[in-house]
């Protein structure tokens, strides 16, 4: 059910509403009937996402100058949420991908731009991010594979770990290490999917979001030109940074999706489930902890919306970004306990979707910047670097 009274309080266009519908819509058609099914199989519905894109939803931010919609940041939010509500991995599957196409926009050359917005915002390619590292993972500028100059570009060596989208990926944004230690060393890279010495060295096995592709990427001697540099040489790691920006807002969205599911089924079982001659909703010990929910979710959508309201406008969004983020993760992972409390054994079984979501909920507060990162980066703001 599309909870459109519960967000009527929140001053969205006919546009973003528009959207969001569509969205729902999709998620009920495309993914409800199967998602059981897929989260025991761990599939990757790789058709699904030609669905999504003949639906704009993945070139939902993209211009229409380079193929795709030209929402906004609202917009996309809203739409990540609802797919969320159905189904968290394939809500990160598109978040990630609309990641990689912000960075374009924000960093890319007019050439960059050309080359690779048309396929990710309306071609069917999926857009992929490598960070992480065996060795490194909230110490991202630790990091050591190399990309070291060899004739008029060069060759990318080393291993990236929890790869979003790495195996079916047309184009990966990889983090390389050009220079000496430490962050300043760190450039940007967008690689074609098919580059030679590109491998998918294992499919990672998660705790949930069985739908979303996670995988570690070899890279052996892959050869790329100064055309695949994202940005200037040295300023990897802000890139990273801006982009794992924009990410965090479509992590808040999902978490807030994840949240919004567990209010509305908690709320079909309370009135539902009977004991002791009434309904469970009718006592306090239920009835208190969906109010609780009702009102984090208001709390997670207005820190949602406002950071993305910030990215539309052209103004400073990262802190924002990070509160939103740090505060629906949260939220979600303790509600979707919650939830699966009311439901008692039920919820413990695949009878029922709370089991899925109270497994999906948990990497919300670890990917894209852990909670203790998101707090570091919220403290900072307010304090300085005391040390």
């Amino acid at each position: 059910m599309h909870d459109t009274q519960a967000r009527a309080q929140f001053d969205l266009s006919d546009e973003q509403r528009q959207i969001a519908a569509l969205a729902a819509e999709i998620a009920q058609r495309e993914i409800a009937p199967h998602i059981a099914q897929w989260d025991r199989d761990h599939a990757f519905p790789r058709d699904l996402y030609a669905k999504l894109n003949d639906a704009g939803i993945m070139g939902i931010i993209v211009p229409e100058s380079y193929g795709g919609v030209g929402a906004d940041y609202v917009s996309y939010a809203l739409a990540i949420e609802e797919l969320a509500r159905v189904d968290p991995g394939t809500a990160v599957t598109v978040s990630v991908h609309s990641m990689i196409c912000s960075a374009i926009l924000r960093l890319g050359t007019e050439e960059q731009k050309r080359r690779w917005l048309p396929k990710l915002g309306g071609g069917n390619q999926i857009g992929a991010f490598a960070l992480t590292e065996p060795d490194c993972g909230s110490d991202a500028a630790a990091l050591r594979a190399t990309a070291k100059k060899h004739g008029d570009g060069y060759l990318l060596n080393g291993r990236k770990q929890w790869c979003t989208n790495g195996t079916y990926a047309g184009v990966t944004m990889g983090m390389f290490r050009t220079g000496g230690g430490g962050a300043r060393g760190v450039s940007a890279f967008l690689i074609p999917g098919d580059a030679p010495g590109v491998s998918v060295e294992k499919i990672t096995e998660k705790l949930g979001i069985h739908t979303s592709n996670t995988c570690d990427l070899a890279f052996d001697d892959v050869g790329v030109g100064t055309d695949a540099l994202l940005g200037k040489e040295g300023d990897g790691f802000g890139s990273a940074m801006t982009a794992l920006a924009s990410g965090r807002i479509g992590i808040a969205a999902q978490a807030t999706g994840i949240l919004a599911a567990c209010l509305e089924q908690s709320i079909a079982f309370a009135k539902d489930r009977v004991a002791f001659g009434r309904a469970i909703g009718a006592y306090e010990g239920v009835s208190f902890k969906i109010a609780q929910m009702a009102t984090d979710l208001d709390a997670a959508r207005m820190l949602v919306y406002r950071a993305a309201a910030l990215a539309d406008a052209g103004r400073p969004f990262v802190i924002e970004a990070s509160k939103a983020k740090f505060f629906a993760s949260t939220a979600a992972r303790r509600h979707a306990s919650e939830a699966l409390q009311i439901h008692g054994g039920y919820g413990y079984t695949t009878e029922f979707a709370i089991e899925r979501f109270y497994r999906d909920a948990k990497i919300t507060e670890i990917y894209e910047g852990t909670s203790e990162i998101q707090q570091i980066i919220i403290a900072r703001s307010l304090l300085g670097k005391l040390d």
